[in-house]
């Protein structure tokens, strides 16, 4: 099993802000894993919030572990992520790009689509939302009606967040979720709360920094509106901290190192009664094609990073305003630019 590495930037169509930074471009890392007649993808983009995101740095991980890749080539992709665990359990962003390469090597292999292989129902689709940036009003209007969906996540945390949902509330009646991206504290969460549910938001997410385990205890009791952990929950390690501190959790799988630990993750947030999201990063239909496999698992899907970004290297499965549109292609169902 060859490995191809391809860094890639991603333009944004438009600065894209959330409470902590605007960017106007991703970097991301495309893993190609090879063998025989076909070729898996996975990917990992640059992320500043995440400690071992660099793209050269998870090169260099990845590449360092050639031998091992060969060594458990052919195995099951259950077998083959634990295998490589040991060695990226500090790196899960290379963990996960790989994670994902080799379910799609293998599926194909076999013959058969991913959701086929785990079983999945792919008509039983989630709630799903388009994401609205921090920006001048008139601007986030404007995005909206260009894309006119059923669901909008808005990104808060400035200093005008309740005109910012009042203004787009008087152009549409869309259901509301907001994504605070750590920014408040308690009392402004709690007070915020019950304004933003007079105006329809049905969903808040990560309003507090991620390491205020019993200040979410408060607002879990007090809040108006059902409350997902994102940064707070990586791992498997968080499900059970988040149970009595928020009502559900956003599993990305670049932060817990691929598709394995993720579908672990939603079967220990089932058992604990929490409700699932699954999002993504600002990342290319390669990413994106493989997490939306999971989503007859969940309960909302925050996957439009593939919207963002001016020329997609790879066509796969599509994010659209009625649901998931999956191609007829084994695997992930992803293929690069020009392959």
């Amino acid at each position: 099993m060859t490995i191809n590495i391809h860094r890639l930037k991603l333009e944004l169509k438009y600065p894209f802000t959330i409470s902590r930074w605007t960017y106007t471009h991703s970097q991301t890392m495309i893993v190609e894993l090879s063998a025989g007649e076909f070729s898996g993808y996975g990917e990992a983009t640059n992320n500043p919030y995440y400690p071992n995101t660099d793209l050269a740095y998870m090169e260099d991980r990845i590449k360092a572990l050639s031998q091992e890749i060969k060594e458990h080539h052919g195995k099951s992709p259950k077998a083959f992520w634990a295998a490589l665990y040991p060695k990226l359990a500090d790196c899960p962003f290379a963990l996960c790009a790989l994670d994902e390469a080799y379910y799609d090597w293998y599926t194909k292999s076999k013959g058969i689509p991913l959701y086929k292989y785990l079983e999945l129902d792919i008509s039983k689709q989630p709630a799903h939302c388009y994401t609205l940036s921090i920006d001048e009003i008139g601007k986030m209007v404007k995005r909206m009606q260009a894309q006119p969906w059923d669901i909008y996540k808005i990104k808060l945390g400035t200093d005008n967040d309740l005109e910012i949902v009042e203004g787009l509330r008087r152009h549409s009646d869309a259901v509301f979720w907001v994504d605070a991206n750590c920014a408040w504290d308690t009392d402004e969460t709690i007070r915020k709360s019950r304004e933003l549910a007079a105006m329809g938001v049905r969903l808040l997410e990560q309003p507090l920094p991620a390491d205020e385990w019993e200040a979410m205890e408060e607002v879990y009791q007090k809040v108006k509106i059902p409350v997902i952990a994102d940064e707070s929950c990586k791992t498997n390690e968080d499900i059970e901290r988040c149970v009595n501190r928020f009502h559900g959790v956003n599993i990305k799988v670049m932060k817990c190192g691929g598709l394995t630990p993720a579908l672990e993750m939603i079967r220990l947030a089932r058992n604990n009664k929490l409700k699932v999201m699954m999002g993504c990063m600002t990342e290319s239909t390669v990413g994106i094609s493989a997490i939306s496999h999971l989503t007859p698992l969940i309960d909302y899907a925050d996957m439009d990073g593939q919207h963002f970004i001016k020329h997609d290297p790879a066509k796969g499965v599509r994010v659209t305003s009625t649901g998931f549109i999956f191609p007829e292609r084994n695997g992930t169902g992803v293929t690069l630019a020009g392959r």
